[in-house]
Order: C-alpha cells, then sequence, then structure tokens
C-alpha cells in the first residue's frame, strides 16, 4: 500500500528557523506516468515538484503559484502548478531527454537543465497583478538554484534540499525534501547549528526511501521542530471540455472556421495531465456562432 504524500510547515531552534518538509512519491510517479518521463527528467521535474508542494504551504485559501525553470539544456522548460490546498502538477518540454549517470554516480540533472538560465516564479495572492519574481539558475541542480532565488529574489536566507531515488523499471521509489527559511535576526549559532545538521543528513531521497518522514526531517534538522501545520499532497490537473471551449472561443472567427473547414473537429491535449479533450463539430459551430454574433 502507497503511502500518502504530504508536506508540512514547522519552527525550529526557539522559532528563529522556519521548515519545509514533504513526501511527494506518488506525486512524482504520476508525472512520469503520464508524461513517460526518463530517469534524468524524472528527477528534475520532481525536484521542482517537490519545491512547488512545499511553496503551496506558504500560502493560503485560493492563493496559487507557478514555477518555470528555464535552463539552457535540452529538457527545455518545467513548469509546475502548486496550491495552497496540496494540487500539484507540473510537465516538461522534452520528457524522453536522459543522460549516463554522473561522476558521483547520480542522475546528471544539471546537464539535462543546463547551467545558464532563469527561474520564474508567479504567485496568484488574489492581487490586482500576480507577484512575479525571478532569478538566474547558477547550477542546474534545483535545489541549490532555488537556494538562491530565495535568497535573492525574496531576500530570505534559506537551504532547499530535494531528492529523487528512481528505480531500475523507471518508477520512482522515493521523492521528497525541505526547505529552511531564516527568520530575520536569527543568530549566527542558529545557521552553524544548521550547517552541521545538514552536512550529516545525507542523501534526502535515500533517506525517505528508508522510512524517513517530513517529520523526521524536521526533527533531524531541528531537534526541538514544532509542527504547525500538515497538508496531504496529490497530482490533480484542472482542464477540462469547457476549458478547451474557452481556448478555442479565444483563437478568433477565423482560426474556428478553418478547424470547422479543415477538421471540422479539434484535438486538445493539456500539456500538465497529457489527456485528449475532443472537440466535436457541433462544438466547433456552437463556437463559431457565439462569434458571429458579437
Amino acid at each position: 500500500m502507497m503511502q500518502q504524500d504530504y508536506a508540512i510547515r514547522a519552527t525550529g531552534f526557539q522559532d528563529k528557523v522556519r521548515i519545509f518538509a514533504c513526501r511527494t512519491t506518488n506525486l512524482v510517479n504520476e508525472i512520469h506516468r503520464r508524461h513517460d518521463t526518463s530517469a534524468t527528467v524524472s528527477a528534475a521535474v520532481g525536484r521542482v515538484a517537490s519545491i512547488g508542494a512545499m511553496m503551496g504551504l506558504m500560502h493560503k485559501g485560493n492563493e496559487k503559484i507557478t514555477i518555470q525553470v528555464s535552463g539552457d539544456g535540452p529538457v527545455g522548460r518545467i513548469i509546475v502548478d502548486a496550491d495552497a490546498c496540496g494540487v500539484v502538477r507540473g510537465y516538461v518540454t522534452n520528457p524522453q531527454v536522459d543522460f549516463p549517470q554522473n561522476e558521483f554516480g547520480k542522475l546528471d540533472v544539471r546537464r539535462a537543465v543546463g547551467t545558464t538560465g532563469t527561474i520564474y516564479v508567479i504567485k496568484d495572492i488574489g492581487m490586482k497583478e500576480p507577484y512575479r519574481g525571478s532569478s538566474e539558475i547558477i547550477s542546474g541542480e534545483i535545489g541549490e538554484d532555488f537556494t538562491y532565488y530565495f535568497t535573492q529574489s525574496e531576500q530570505t536566507p534559506s537551504a532547499v534540499g530535494v531528492g529523487v531515488l528512481v528505480d531500475t523499471d523507471l518508477s520512482i521509489k522515493a521523492a521528497g525534501g525541505f526547505i529552511i527559511q531564516l527568520f530575520p535576526g536569527a543568530p549566527d549559532e542558529v545557521v552553524q547549528a544548521l550547517e552541521q545538521r545538514l552536512a550529516t543528513l545525507g542523501n534526502v531521497s535515500k533517506k525517505i526511501d528508508e522510512g524517513l518522514t517530513p517529520e523526521d526531517l524536521v526533527h533531524y534538522i531541528a531537534g526541538d521542530g514544532k509542527i504547525l501545520q500538515r497538508q496531504d499532497i496529490c497530482f490533480d490537473c484542472n482542464c477540462s471540455i469547457d476549458r478547451v471551449k474557452g481556448m478555442i472561443k479565444q483563437l478568433g472567427l477565423a482560426e474556428v472556421q478553418s478547424m470547422l473547414s479543415v477538421e471540422r473537429q479539434a484535438e486538445v491535449v493539456c500539456n500538465f495531465c497529457n489527456e485528449k479533450h475532443m472537440v466535436s463539430e457541433s462544438d466547433l459551430e456552437q463556437i463559431e456562432s457565439e462569434l458571429e454574433g458579437k
């Protein structure tokens, strides 16, 4: 029986730091299943999806975030959507890219993502305009890149550790990670203690595979960790035939008439979930009629 994916929010070191930790094995497996990702791509998109799941806990209500990792590597763009309710979805431009293991015997995420490019984070927090943040990709390993993002773009000193363990059949054995953020005024001794603990943590995905829970991660990082929130995590996509019709309507009358004259129907595949939506001839005629009546 598969264990439930979830993320937690906590504080530690006498409330001097906040910690997010997650297990996302099922989520990353679902992304792999839907997009037939290679081992290397599963590791790359899985790391971003884990960060998205934890960043969702930084928000509330109907707030949503979109993460885009756009490097110069052959994987192309990695896109992840997440919300405050634990719903996450993601996809990548080129899911089949793969490489031999790197010199450390690990999946070569850096080579797939690239070492030059930009991370974009768009937060829909109910304001008129969404918040947009960005920072440079500094390593292509994802964890280091988001450590840099939080520090540079959000002015929050942070440490990010994420990992994905891929089995020989390309299924996901374990996935998850942590985000540690210092509150203003955290003393140097807290930073030193964190550095010492993280230096002995080891490979986070292997720890999760061995049974380490998000709570265990928090207590390993900060022995006095206080759990404030737990949120189940799942893959879900809000695409629908009605949304697809709306998208087609936005293309304009000429494009809809072209569809009717050439194909007499439209097939739209959702980037996130890979599901196909068929728009029938009668549906296209209805859209055409609505556009003509404007």
